[in-house]
């Protein structure tokens, strides 16, 4: 990827999960054996859960149309780290019939044999396919991603966390790096190499990049097959092995000190009620500024919002800080009004 011509000012990191992204990708693990260690626990309930859902028929039908290939279709990933699900959904069935058409053509020119009969109702536009596909979409994505929200906005979190202390430290090109520092990736002035699965120069040419992280992405990047449409690059975020039995355990990842710091951590504690600088820095026992950088980082990360009243600027947790501790400490009191 180059970042010349001003696109490195531009580079945004999603805020959270980008459902139709975890929707697709998990589709994908569902039909190879990529990451047995981590992914296999996953796959088992998954499947189980289809069958009893008696959804198994469709979402083979949906395979068809997301395979786990060099190309699947652009429109099924319409966001850029969106996270409401329906409004995702939605984009996905106000595709225009002749981006249909040529997307799907071009998935069947890729396949063996005949195209499924799915890709040909799809690629038809008539509104019970589209009808179908939205339906589809969603019910998989409430057996297949919902129910395990709680690990990928906590591994998320600690991604973002991680990125928004690169930006502080280094500013744009300090966030760049940050991508560096992954297994393949390597990061020279204006560009970023990543281990690609096939030979590719994304060239920005001074558009805005979203890098999205991904749950259930593995091992390598993957952005959109158009060039032409925004772009976007979705990382993996490498899940450890266990993350599941964490989950079902109450314990679906390192605690939050662990992830974003104690100092951090404690201020996101004390967030229940919206507080000043000056009030979280006497909470914490901390000078002003360090108060303040605190807040910085978590506000990059998504986990706190700030907002003026009256002559007094405020800090409170948002949803995603919420949920951060939430996993972390299933007791926690609730947020003031």
């Amino acid at each position: 990827m180059d970042f010349g011509e001003g696109a490195l000012s531009r580079l945004r990191v999603a805020r959270g999960p980008d459902p139709l992204w975890e929707t697709v990708l998990s589709l994908h693990l569902l039909q190879n054996r990529q990451e047995p260690l981590v992914y296999d626990p996953w796959r088992q309930e998954v499947k189980s859960a289809l069958h009893r859902a008696g959804l198994a028929a469709d979402v083979r039908a949906l395979m068809a149309l997301c395979p786990p290939a060099k190309y699947f279709p652009d429109f099924l990933t319409p966001g850029s780290g969106d996270t409401v699900l329906e409004e995702a959904v939605d984009r996905v069935l106000s595709t225009p019939r002749a981006r249909l058409v040529a997307e799907l053509t071009r998935l069947s020119a890729d396949l063996r044999g005949p195209a499924p009969r799915s890709v040909c109702w799809v690629a038809t536009g008539e509104p019970a396919a589209l009808r179908w596909l939205g339906i589809t979409l969603r019910r998989y994505h409430a057996v297949a991603v919902e129910p395990y929200a709680a690990a990928i906005r906590a591994r998320i979190a600690r991604d973002r966390a991680r990125r928004a202390e690169a930006a502080l430290s280094g500013g744009a090109e300090g966030l760049l790096a940050s991508y560096a520092e992954q297994p393949g990736w390597r990061h020279q002035g204006t560009r970023l190499a990543a281990p690609y699965p096939q030979p590719r120069l994304l060239r920005l040419q001074g558009r805005r990049l979203t890098v999205v992280p991904g749950f259930f992405c593995v091992r390598a990047p993957l952005t959109l097959a158009d060039d032409a449409l925004p772009p976007v690059l979705v990382h993996p975020l490498s899940p450890e092995p266990g993350w599941l039995p964490r989950l079902r355990s109450g314990t679906a990842a390192p605690s939050v000190a662990q992830l974003i710091g104690a100092s951090r951590a404690h201020l996101l504690e004390v967030l229940g009620t919206p507080m000043t600088t000056t009030a979280l820095a006497a909470a914490l026992r901390l000078a002003p500024s360090t108060a303040s950088r605190h807040a910085a980082v978590l506000r990059e990360a998504g986990l706190v919002a700030t907002r003026r009243a009256g002559n007094r600027v405020l800090h409170h947790r948002t949803a995603l800080g919420r949920a951060l501790l939430d996993q972390s400490n299933p007791a926690a009191a609730p947020d003031a009004p």
